[in-house]
């Protein structure tokens, strides 16, 4: 592998875009687009879309399906959410790559969290800066690059911009499998470490909400006559903390338990919610086993249980196909003069979906920073143009051949 004339054209192409694509991820930033923030994220897809416009393609909204959630007195509720943005080149190539990243950010609408600054040692503090709309820009500045390559026509690529990946991507998943299906190779934006270190095998991921209904009463005059929905739910929850250290690899965060109401009364509603992550599919097998028999048997007469949800993010192995194409991206990198290294995770994000739709993918190609999700989330503006190189590399050794796209995919189909 090495660097020909016609990749270092497009390489500087992306040197040429450095500050454009650094200036407008600082201005994305700014604008909220927390998971619930309708108007932000409405805000926010109107902008992409602009800017998806410099791009020689296909350009779409495409409508997400609602999903449920569990509110804190038991309900089952329908929500909506925003579309996901799509944009399309080339469809019927020989090398179909898929790249993915999301618009939202944990951040609401009340943060007090909203702008950049600039530290003093040089890197940018910005919600969702590093994750992802840094990433964004990175990805649109490297498929931009790569249209000046004389090879682009063996590859078409598709884009795919989600507005719920913090929440799981209940209404995005089913677009996520169905490109993961159909394409050859992945790439995922949500950022890299900050020294650069990327997300190598990850643990899949479950939320599960446990519905428990009980039956009022006074809590003075009639304490024998009610069934304490809460007391069920405290006791259900410290059954499922006593599954962690019974298999290796699978933790169970009891996150919140809610419910009940005025201290005189016996409650009749709770909800216990929690979340699970595992190595791979027999742990996940194994969990789910063991949370439907705790939600099968009601701690004391009266109660009744209902479990609502499952595995958002199933487990992504590094599997054959994983590896070799670790193995080329870490050649890639060295071109550039990048040290490419991964460690295990037990975050989850796309690339679990779109590894388990059977299609291999890195997923942290996004910029480099850190404390992610926190009101220090920061990105290095340096890497903005590093990370941008190295996604357009990937690309163009990708159409010369020199990474090889159906091989990879191969490999992830024998181990599906």
């Amino acid at each position: 592998m090495k660097i020909h004339p016609y990749d270092q054209v497009v390489l500087d192409r992306v040197a040429e875009a450095g500050e454009r694509i650094l200036s407008r991820a600082v201005a994305w930033s700014e604008i909220n687009s927390g998971s619930r923030n309708d108007a932000g994220l409405a805000r926010m897809l109107d902008v992409l879309e602009a800017e998806a416009r410099i791009l020689p393609a296909e350009i779409e909204r495409i409508p997400t399906s609602p999903s449920s959630i569990v509110g804190d007195d038991g309900r089952v509720i329908e929500q909506t959410h925003a579309d996901c943005l799509k944009i399309t080149a080339r469809p019927d190539a020989p090398i179909q790559v898929v790249l993915t990243g999301h618009y939202d950010t944990v951040f609401p609408a009340d943060s007090p969290f909203q702008t950049v600054t600039k530290r003093a040692d040089g890197a940018l503090n910005g919600p969702g800066l590093a994750d992802m709309k840094g990433g964004i820009s990175v990805l649109m500045g490297a498929l931009e690059a790569f249209e000046a390559h004389p090879d682009k026509d063996r590859v078409g690529w598709t884009v795919l911009l989600s507005p719920d990946e913090e929440i799981g991507s209940p209404a995005s998943a089913p677009l996520l499998a169905e490109l993961g299906a159909r394409g050859h190779l992945g790439l995922t934006y949500e950022p890299a470490l900050a020294d650069g270190t990327l997300a190598g095998a990850r643990k899949g991921s479950g939320n599960w909400h446990l519905i428990v209904t009980g039956k009022a009463a006074h809590a003075g005059r009639a304490f024998d006559e009610g069934r304490n929905a809460v007391a069920g739910a405290a006791i259900l929850a410290a059954a499922l903390h006593g599954l962690n250290g019974q298999r290796e690899g699978v933790s169970v965060n009891v996150a919140k338990i809610s419910g009940g109401g005025a201290l005189n009364v016996v409650a009749d509603n709770a909800v216990v919610r929690f979340n699970v992550r595992v190595p791979d599919a027999q742990a996940a097998a194994w969990i789910e086993h063991a949370v439907t028999d705790i939600a099968s048997t009601p701690p004391f007469e009266g109660l009744h249980l209902h479990l609502h949800g499952g595995f958002t993010r199933p487990p992504k192995p590094m599997d054959a196909a994983q590896t070799e194409l670790f193995d080329a991206v870490r050649r890639t990198g060295a071109l550039l003069g990048q040290t490419i290294a991964w460690k295990s995770s037990g975050g989850v994000c796309e690339g679990n979906n779109l590894h388990a739709a059977g299609l291999p993918n890195i997923d942290t190609l996004g910029v480099l920073g850190g404390d992610i999700h926190s009101a220090d989330e920061f990105a290095w503006p340096d890497s903005f143009v590093a990370r941008g190189q190295l996604s357009a590399l990937i690309l163009c050794k990708t159409a010369s051949g020199e990474i090889d796209a159906h091989r990879l995919k191969q490999l992830r189909l024998e181990t599906l």
